[in-house]
């Protein structure tokens, strides 16, 4: 009985490790701000993801204002929006090179098919640059970045 259950843990443990696989994933703090939050009012901007660019790449926002970003893949592939610091997404896109299918379930983050769209709303309540990357292997390494400056 005892063996059993232990084998049953170690199963377990390694079923759940590919998600607990990288820091940052969870939800505790994150870098560029908070989740916003959808019934406040929120300037929108939109944003196509294509092959291995964003448009618009450069977005300025002031400090506490909350964003309403309107992204849709309008590529042939699936592409990925994730808000964070470049050191973050960096050590992120690492991870994914070894799980190149993670699913994202962060507030700050989405991984889209082609011609499909969603939403994120993100309250900015930190001053600096924060990036938007692909982090699917290669995309950023091709240039997929854009950036935030919060001023």
């Amino acid at each position: 009985m005892t063996r059993t259950i232990g084998i049953l843990l170690a199963l377990a443990a390694v079923a759940v490790a590919p998600a607990l696989a990288h820091e940052g994933h969870g939800h505790h703090g994150f870098s560029a701000g908070e989740p916003g939050d959808p019934s406040k009012p929120a300037r929108t901007v939109e944003i196509a993801m294509s092959e291995m660019s964003y448009e618009p790449s450069k977005i300025e926002v002031k400090r506490g204002e909350q964003i309403r970003f309107v992204l849709r893949n309008v590529g042939r592939e699936d592409h990925e929006f994730l808000l964070a610091t470049p050191k973050e997404n960096l050590a992120h896109a690492e991870v994914m090179k070894k799980h190149p299918h993670m699913e994202h379930d962060d507030p700050n983050g989405v991984r889209l098919a082609p011609n499909k769209s969603a939403e994120i709303v993100w309250k900015f309540t930190k001053s600096g640059t924060f990036e938007f990357s692909c982090l699917i292997p290669d995309h950023r390494d091709y240039g997929m970045v854009g950036h935030v400056t919060v001023k």
